[in-house]
């Protein structure tokens, strides 16, 4: 019997390139961003190293650099300078991310613009959703999100993108936005988007730490994947376009079998910690980071993912198309 000599399709790098199962594209990722109030800021995340929060001016100065990098696409977060306790400053239609998706499809109209829905950085106390004493009041939250992501598609947005882990958001979210003529716009749904230690540096950045409690009653429990996947198929059959797994290296397990639950794209979100995590090793010349961000990457896709939002979409373009 002839013998399967594996070792045959792994002698070349023009053969390993041939019969590679999964090949990274810089149409996979997109690039976070987070925006703040005022003119010509911009304000460095310490626990986030090469990532600012920019003014609009300075957003639109940083989209055009990304794109000639070849990016197609951002996810986008407001960071508000006043907070409350109603979620006011979410809804406005004046508000910083209208008022940016507004600035970004003037300036760059085929640029596809992204943007979050929660309301964890504009209420004081930092949680996902209104209070009622100390429980998040899950139904009194919805028609606030609704509001929210009907205003950034009202501004231009192409995906609102629900973070906030309420129950019926999607559909809520999907019915006021068709009442509004708003159909063309698509939801991506945070469908699983697990209570992760993963998320510190994202909370440093937009200051949205909770001041009491924690977020285990609405986010998921990270030992859960049957919930993962029941979470998913609610998600699109309330008319989810997109579904998402948050985070993305330690749940790969979670990307692949949602991918195999539903028939809607599956995206995933390489978190804030995640990349610090890689930024603080590559510092300390620990490990080589080109090398180790296109494996972490390149891992995420092979799970099942689509649409990888990653805080190094940017940094990590021409380390694709070099690989490639």
């Amino acid at each position: 019997m002839t013998s399967r000599r594996f070792r045959r399709l792994r002698l070349t790098e023009t053969t390993r390139l041939l019969v590679r199962e999964t090949q990274l594209s810089p149409h996979d990722l997109i690039q976070p961003f987070f925006v703040m109030e005022g003119k010509d800021k911009a304000r460095l995340i310490p626990s986030m190293p090469g990532i600012e929060a920019l003014s609009i001016d300075r957003l639109l100065g940083e989209i055009e650099s990304y794109m000639q990098m070849g990016g197609r696409a951002g996810l986008f977060f407001g960071i508000p300078q006043k907070k409350d306790l109603s979620g006011h400053h979410a809804i406005d239609e004046k508000a910083i991310i209208p008022s940016a998706i507004r600035a970004i499809k003037k300036n760059f109209p085929e640029f596809l613009v992204i943007s979050d829905v929660c309301l964890c950085a504009y209420l004081k106390h930092g949680h996902c959703g209104v209070l009622n004493g100390h429980i998040i009041d899950n139904d009194a939250t919805l028609p606030l999100l609704s509001q929210m992501a009907t205003a950034h598609a009202k501004a231009g947005a192409d995906f609102v993108a629900p973070s906030d882990m309420m129950d019926f958001r999607i559909s809520h979210i999907r019915q006021a936005m068709d009442k509004k003529g708003l159909s063309d716009t698509g939801i991506i749904s945070y469908a699983v988007k697990y209570a992760s230690s993963f998320y510190g540096p994202f909370r440093d950045a937009v200051d949205s730490a909770p001041e009491f409690g924690d977020r285990k009653s609405y986010q998921m429990d990270y030992a859960n994947i049957k919930e993962a996947v029941k979470e998913a198929q609610q998600d699109v059959f309330e008319g989810a376009d997109i579904v998402m797994v948050k985070p993305a290296l330690a749940y790969l397990d979670a990307i692949a079998k949602i991918n195999e639950s539903v028939n809607v794209p599956v995206a995933a979100y390489h978190v804030s910690g995640e990349y610090s995590m890689i930024k603080a090793a590559s510092q300390k010349m620990w490990i080589d980071e080109k090398r180790v961000v296109i494996e972490s990457l390149t891992s995420i896709k092979r799970a099942g993912a689509k649409i990888i939002f990653t805080y190094y979409a940017k940094e990590a373009l021409p380390w694709i198309i070099a690989n490639q």
